[in-house]
């Protein structure tokens, strides 16, 4: 490797350009349609076919032959969709096809594509404005897209292009996904087409009762302030109603109490809405008649703590039995019609896919370092994935997509298996890291906690002491300790800088069963740092003669820079110095739907508030801390870290502060990123004096 790691890192976006993904099966299972970049250092997203039958892989599109495919005119509804989706490439980033995969839709620098896989013809279709999200009816006759907040259809016969629902003020939308369906309940879409292409079910949302938030750009004062709606704990949310609007002009209206609408689906068996109440500790599943919009309840789940939504549901075989995951006898369980079909022993993450009778779902049995693939085929639970690594798929017309991640191998492997068991690999584009993996996985601690230890490639155990440096994301719905050997690059470059590296996943991270997430209920800050407490302790014990426990410090971005300076907050006695990157330090400025989730309404309990909160502690801080945020970030705001320098200045504490100008929350740009590593081992050398 001619470069270091971190401009690789940066280059590659974390080693993730040139991996395929985004994966449609034809209903024959023929052909598979799919995204990659040209090379490991390529931005630029193309749609490319594999043919099943030849095993020949052919580029459909390239978007640097497109005229006028400038992604720096992006409209700021789709830059907004890509920093929700943490989409780090350009190009075809998404697309959408019809039912036989025949004809695929895609948005590229605002413009409207179509393109024929099999014959290779793309071509631009004119539109009202910049296009956000398009979708293709599943007949192929018309594509539904976003502009203006107006949801459009054209149809593709005629060409005529008609708004079939047009926004009534500025703060109202149709066909998009509200800032808290994205950012927290991982619903990117905000419209759904019917099975026969005649009508659709669409969002309406209306972001008035919406407090407005200004996200500024201090680097450039003659630049205007760029207002935002962000909805902190609390605060009214925006109001989010659905309709049916058939092509033909009609429009039925379709009620519901809740204050979310988790998720929503449409198949020749139902069409389908996922409601949550704003206390989350109740998810209702409705069946609507499309003809009247009156709902029926099908399932109903509470929890005293709060339920999930999980991915990939409410789905249905073939004879219309429902498919779906709840929480159950202390697991989070597969339910087919009204019966569990998997015991509470095996964690269900998400259902991938439902072909005809068979399911197929991710899910961690005894080990939550491991995400393996099941299928249900109506009869018995059979296990796809047979190796310990971090799996994921697709299945339809008998074929299947496996792609796996491991320890033993660097980054991801795909293999296309055909209805005859013959595996077809799909090349994986992306650089190799070059990096030397040194690490261990296990359990640690009294709660026996998933565990990584990471040490250089070059170290000989008991040849002296290194410093430590807790690596953790530590909230709820992340995993940092993953059998996978990509999961740990950034680990492993700082442990070849001269750290022993440890990476604990606590209570409230997914895996290891419903009891174990919500230990963080009614406080985010105990249970977390009690964890990474306890995890460093069972290390240490385990590597006697090699951690230093004087010199360990802590790092992290998002919850993780939350939990870092919770950390020398707190406790100084075990933790010398830390890095909190983009830190929530007081989770009243953090959005309704995650915060209250997990804490209730601040004007409820202003005490659990408090407890979690960082400023209280302000006064406590003895230890370097590096704060660092990007003043563009639009889901934990710069004022998170700006009010705690604040707090610590008013204490008179000793702090840093890096602020990033024009950064978001993702820091995709390249010398950003670079440099952040580069600066980071800097200030922890010198914190640690090592």
């Amino acid at each position: 490797m001619s470069e270091s790691y971190p401009r690789m890192s940066a280059r590659t976006r974390r080693f993730t350009l040139g991996v395929p993904r985004g994966f449609t099966i034809s209903p024959d299972g023929g052909r598979v349609l799919f995204l990659r970049t040209q090379s490991g250092v390529d931005p630029v997203t193309c749609l490319w076919e594999l043919d099943t039958e030849t095993h020949v892989e052919r580029l459909v599109v390239d978007p640097r032959k497109l005229a006028d495919a400038d992604e720096e005119n992006l409209p700021p509804e789709e830059k907004a969709r890509r920093e929700r989706s943490r989409e780090q490439a350009g190009g075809v980033v998404a697309y959408s096809a019809d039912a036989e995969a025949a004809l695929v839709a895609f948005a590229l620098a605002g413009g409207l594509y179509l393109t024929e896989p099999a014959t290779g013809r793309t071509r631009r279709i004119e539109t009202a404005g910049a296009v956000i999200d398009p979708r293709l009816a599943p007949d192929g006759r018309s594509v539904a897209y976003v502009t203006g907040g107006a949801l459009h259809v054209h149809d593709l016969a005629s060409g005529r292009d008609r708004v079939l629902a047009a926004p009534e003020s500025e703060t109202v939308t149709y066909g998009l996904a509200e800032f808290i369906a994205a950012e927290e309940m991982d619903r990117m879409r905000g419209y759904w087409w019917a099975p026969g292409g005649d009508k659709l079910l669409v969002e309406r949302a209306d972001e008035a009762p919406v407090q407005q938030w200004f996200i500024a750009d201090p680097a450039n004062p003659d630049r205007p302030a760029v207002p935002q709606r962000y909805p902190a704990a609390g605060t009214p949310n925006a109001r989010v109603e659905l309709f049916v609007l058939g092509l033909d002009g009609s429009r039925v209206a379709v009620p519901f109490d809740d204050e979310y609408l988790a998720t929503a689906s449409w198949d020749s068996h139902a069409l389908s809405i996922v409601t949550m109440p704003r206390g989350q500790k109740a998810l209702r599943l409705f069946s609507v008649d499309p003809l009247t919009g009156a709902s029926t309840l099908v399932r109903e789940d509470t929890d005293p703590a709060w339920v999930d939504v999980f991915g990939g549901v409410p789905a249905h075989l073939d004879d219309g039995s429902l498919v779906w995951i709840a929480a159950q006898d202390g697991g989070n369980r597969l339910f087919v019609g009204d019966r569990a079909v998997t015991p509470p022993t095996l964690q269900v993450r998400e259902v991938l896919d439902v072909d005809h009778d068979s399911v197929l779902f991710r899910a961690s049995g005894g080990d939550p370092s491991e995400i393996q693939l099941w299928t249900w085929d109506g009869t018995s639970l059979l296990p796809v994935s047979t190796r310990s690594g971090v799996f994921s798929g697709r299945m339809s017309g008998g074929v299947g997509v496996l792609s796996e991640q491991t320890l033993d191998s660097e980054g991801v492997s795909t293999t296309v298996v055909r209805r005859d068991g013959m595996a077809i690999p799909v090349a994986s584009l992306a650089e190799r890291p070059g990096l030397d993996l040194r690490v261990s996985l296990g359990r640690s601690g009294r709660r026996e906690l998933s565990t990584a230890v990471v040490l250089p490639s070059w170290y000989e155990s008991g040849s002296g002491k290194l410093p430590v440096l807790m690596d953790p994301y530590g909230g709820p719905h992340a995993q940092r300790v993953l059998s996978s050997h990509n999961a740990y690059l950034g680990s492993q470059w700082f442990a070849e800088q001269g750290f022993a590296v440890v990476v604990a996943d606590g209570r409230g991270t997914p895996g290891r069963g419903p009891a174990f997430e919500r230990a963080v209920l009614d406080d985010l800050a105990g249970p977390v740092l009690e964890d990474q407490i306890d995890a460093l302790q069972g290390v240490a014990e385990q590597y006697s003669g090699d951690l230093d426990l004087t010199k360990v410090a802590i790092r992290g971005w998002s919850f993780g820079g939350y939990l870092a300076a919770l950390a020398v907050l707190r406790r100084p006695d075990v933790f010398h110095a830390a890095i909190a990157g983009a830190p929530v330090t007081d989770w009243r400025l953090y959005d309704t739907c995650y915060t209250e989730r997990y804490l209730g309404h601040p004007d409820e309990r202003p005490q659990v508030y408090d407890q979690s909160s960082l400023f209280g502690d302000a006064a406590k801080l003895e230890r370097p801390l590096l704060l660092i945020h990007g003043l563009a970030d639009d889901n934990v705001v710069a004022a998170h870290t700006l009010r705690l320098s604040s707090a610590l200045l008013a204490a008179g504490r000793q702090h840093s502060v890096l602020p990033l100008s024009g950064v978001t929350h993702m820091t995709p740009q390249e010398v950003v990123a670079e440099n952040l590593l580069l600066l980071q081992v800097d200030f922890l050398k010198r914190a640690l004096e090592v």
